[in-house]
């Protein structure tokens, strides 16, 4: 009988980085509820209640994504945080999240990207910031060549 001693190797183990995103919006229900589908989607999120405190969240940490909402009223407030995150040297992603249209949809293009948030898109909604992240690394990776 032949006995056999397992070697121990060492394994290096390394952590999964999941992509970040700062999360702003100002109604708590849909802030909660859009950090819960991000999660789930396998993002690692922050979210931040309003612009001022989304500015100290991008001063602490670096994100590959930044969403924030458009509600009537936030509209500057919002526009000037995204400028903001775009001349962060890491260079986040951006993009806005509103809910105030009647019907569903989801426009996006190069310049503003905005999104409707419904139950039955979740999956678009995923996509989407999938390929915002996406766009963000390709962008990244050409900056460092």
């Amino acid at each position: 009988m032949i006995k056999r001693t397992a070697s121990r190797s060492k394994v290096k183990h390394t952590e999964l980085e999941l992509a970040r995103v700062l999360l702003v919006h100002g109604d708590l229900a849909p802030r909660l509820a859009l950090q819960t589908i991000l999660q789930a989607g396998g993002y690692s999120v922050d979210a931040a209640a309003s612009p001022a405190e989304a500015l100290t969240k991008l001063d602490e940490g670096k994100y590959d994504l930044v969403l924030t909402d458009s509600e009537p009223g936030s509209e500057t407030a919002s526009r000037n945080l995204l400028a903001y995150a775009r001349v962060k040297d890491y260079h986040p992603a951006t993009a806005v999240i509103t809910s105030c249209h009647d019907t569903p949809k989801v426009r996006s293009t190069p310049e503003n990207h905005e999104m409707s948030i419904y139950a039955e898109n979740l999956p678009l909604l995923l996509g989407k910031v999938a390929d915002l992240i996406g766009v963000r690394a390709i962008r990244k990776q050409a900056l460092s060549y």
